[in-house]
């Protein structure tokens, strides 16, 4: 199902966030409404691929279950992190390819793609840009209303994205229509 065919709402929309990965790919799924304010948690989890897989598997594994997600919950948008530095090399590459993977996924549906550096997403949720995990967690924790933190932690990486995305975006259009 292409984006341009989900139902129109105004006062709220659906954002899946996702922490790319190839090991884990953390997602969060969340509903932000404006009639009144609020954050509403509706999921989060980890998509994992075993290790040994070869790169190409991981990669299919991880498109097919994001498409499994949008199917199910038809996200009016969506929001990643963005990949900026790594100090290890090899970790840069392989996050880049699930990146990639992600990306030509949500291409393929019609989603325009909103990317939040980790430096960004801190700043929107705890003003404070070099916050620990914790404190995002805390935040997100308070915001979602959840009696404890988030796990996995790519799970709560993604939900953070996905409000940072939420508190960002103004428009409220839905982009459902």
């Amino acid at each position: 199902m292409k984006n341009g065919n989900r139902m129109k709402r105004a006062d709220s929309m659906i954002v899946l966030g996702v922490d790319p990965g190839i090991a884990r790919c953390g997602y969060g799924i969340i509903e932000h409404s404006v009639s009144p304010v609020k954050l509403r948690y509706i999921e989060c989890g980890v998509i994992e691929t075993p290790a040994g897989t070869e790169p190409e598997q991981r990669l299919l594994a991880i498109a097919r279950k994001l498409e499994q997600l949008l199917d199910a919950y038809q996200p009016n948008e969506v929001a990643m992190e963005k990949v900026f530095f790594f100090k290890n090399q090899k970790t840069i590459i392989v996050t880049g390819q699930a990146q990639g993977a992600i990306m030509l996924t949500l291409a393929r549906r019609g989603y325009p793609i909103y990317q939040y550096t980790p430096l960004q997403v801190k700043q929107a949720l705890t003003t404070y840009g070099r916050a620990s995990k914790e404190q995002v967690q805390d935040v997100v924790m308070r915001l979602l209303r959840l009696s404890a933190r988030p796990k996995p932690d790519d799970a709560a990486d993604a939900l953070a994205i996905a409000i940072t995305h939420a508190h960002t975006n103004k428009t409220m259009s839905c982009r459902r229509s």
